[in-house]
């Protein structure tokens, strides 16, 4: 095992990594930003390393600053959490190129599976099934056309390079095809620096599920059952449960199978995560894989048993796998809210600020993974996640009740603060999802203007991703020094320092302290 990582992420996924780390007995180095510099995983860190100001661009994806940080401090390893460069298969060479262990997947495995083109070829080629659609990139809008009359509409054009819910366009009509399509290679370009993109048919009121799989470097791997992440706003997970529901045990058996088997075939280690679109006849059609520890790993955990960062970092360590398949076992089921600071009144839009009251849930059976404190001052810069609120039950309306209960208990509260908690809640009533009948339309459904409220049809926006700038988990510019090449920075209106490129390292070097 190794003796000290560096952690590369903030907020509650940092503290994750952090005590697990400890429970371990492996030291650990904290970088943070100007804006985190008072954050509870600075304060519980072993050392804490300022690598910037708050502009994400100049401090967690500066990828020059954080190997630096972990080069002075002795690190042996870099442990990415979700989010900024944890999927940056750059990031995760320079990283080796430096002598320090990345704690995910092979840079190349991760290359491949990041473009997503190349991602569904190798996992048509390991017998996963496929949406219908192209297996290749569309180069012209007539070879997109000729995709989506031959699979029929609606169709979602897709980048290629794209991921976090971002870069897809829903298109219901042959008409709308040119227009989509040529807006999506736009946004691709600017957010990816890569235009590519390809044609599939857009599978309407399906389940998004997702089978968790753990992977060492030796050939051997265990999935630890799945997941219904179907509750999703624009393509950003709202509330996760596991197992999936309503699901027939054959079915939940294949998804297992086949999503093991894909990412064996590539040669994946570390944890990750196999997903896919399950339609009403329970047929599943693969999206993506992600290579990285999922905000959602904590329902999991609870049913399992299983710590996956844990296993993460022995994995990470070279130790062979140490779990069997017939080691995994679930009991009962857990479900998780993330408590989001955004106003559901007005369009979930960021609502930070300073937290005066801050009374986490409790009870049995009820975790929390949060960094607030009262008197913690969210920072508009980042993403806005505050708390995950996960709960077990030995059945899944139980479980439904303990969660109800846990964000009525959840008391957060300052000037301007609003959060997603009321939301959620209505989600927990609504008749489709007690019954374990929703779909990804859900929140779409709940979110509706009532009839007498509906504009003028052509001014009906289509069902596209336009998440929340902060929830984008990959970097705006090649984190590689020497690259030169940079992609306008999505948080440049929130955040005018983001505009301007700072050096890839301070010119003063990190700044560095110790917990005594």
């Amino acid at each position: 095992m190794f003796e000290k990582v560096l952690i590369a992420n903030r907020g509650e996924i940092a503290l994750r990594v952090l005590r697990a780390c400890r429970e371990l007995g492996v030291r650990t180095v904290v970088v943070h930003s100007s804006a985190d510099a008072d954050s509870l995983p600075v304060r519980l860190a072993d050392e804490a390393v300022r690598i910037g100001p708050a502009a994400s661009r100049r401090s967690y994806l500066n990828a020059a600053a954080i190997v630096e940080a972990a080069r002075q401090t002795g690190a042996q390893a870099v442990h990415p959490g979700y989010g900024f460069l944890s999927e940056d298969a750059d990031f995760a060479e320079i990283c080796a190129e430096n002598g320090l262990v990345f704690v995910g997947p092979p840079p190349q495995v991760m290359a491949a599976l990041a473009d997503k083109s190349t991602a569904r070829a190798l996992m048509s080629r390991a017998g996963l099934p496929l949406p219908p659609g192209s297996v290749r990139t569309s180069p012209t809008v007539s070879d997109a056309q000729e995709v989506a009359a031959e699979v029929g509409y609606p169709v979602i054009v897709k980048a290629a390079a794209g991921g976090g819910g971002r870069g897809m366009t829903v298109v219901r009509s042959a008409a709308e095809l040119p227009r989509a399509y040529a807006r999506t290679r736009a946004a691709a370009q600017v957010a990816f620096g890569d235009d590519r993109v390809y044609v599939e048919r857009y599978l309407a009121d399906a389940r998004h599920v997702e089978v968790q799989v753990l992977c060492d470097d030796q050939g051997n791997g265990v999935h630890l059952g799945t997941r219904d992440c179907s509750v999703q706003r624009r393509h950003q997970k709202l509330i996760e449960e596991a197992p999936a529901p309503a699901l027939r045990p054959a079915t939940l058996d294949t998804l297992a199978e086949v999503a093991l088997r894909g990412a064996l075939s590539v040669g994946f280690t570390g944890v990750g995560t196999v997903e896919f679109l399950v339609d009403d006849a329970e047929r599943a059609h693969f999206l993506e894989i992600n290579c990285r520890i999922q905000v959602e790993h904590p329902v999991t955990e609870m049913v399992t048993g299983i710590d996956l960062v844990r296993e993460q970092l022995h994995v990470a360590a070279g130790t062979p796998l140490r779990l069997r398949q017939s080691d995994v076992r679930l009991h009962g089921v857990a479900i998780e809210c993330r408590v989001n600071v955004e106003d559901p009144d007005r369009d979930f839009a960021p609502a930070p600020g300073r937290l005066d009251r801050f009374r986490p849930p409790g009870g049995p059976f009820t975790r929390v993974d949060t960094h607030g404190h009262v008197g913690y001052l969210v920072s508009p810069h980042y993403d806005s996640l505050l708390a995950k609120v996960a709960v077990w039950a030995p059945d899944r309306d139980a479980a439904l009740d303990r969660l109800d209960r846990a964000l009525a208990e959840f008391d957060v509260a300052g000037p301007g603060v609003r959060t997603t908690i009321p939301f959620a809640r209505r989600v927990l009533r609504d008749p489709a999802f007690r019954a374990a009948r929703h779909t990804t339309a859900l929140v779409e459904h709940l979110l509706a203007p009532r009839p007498e409220t509906v504009p003028h049809a052509e001014t009906v926006p289509h069902a596209e991703a336009v998440p929340h700038p902060e929830t984008v988990p990959y970097p705006e510019a090649d984190p590689r020094p020497e690259a030169g090449r940079t992609v306008p920075d999505p948080r440049a209106e929130a955040d005018p320092a983001a505009r301007t490129p700072a050096p890839a390292v301070p010119a003063a070097g990190p700044t560095t302290w110790r917990n005594r």
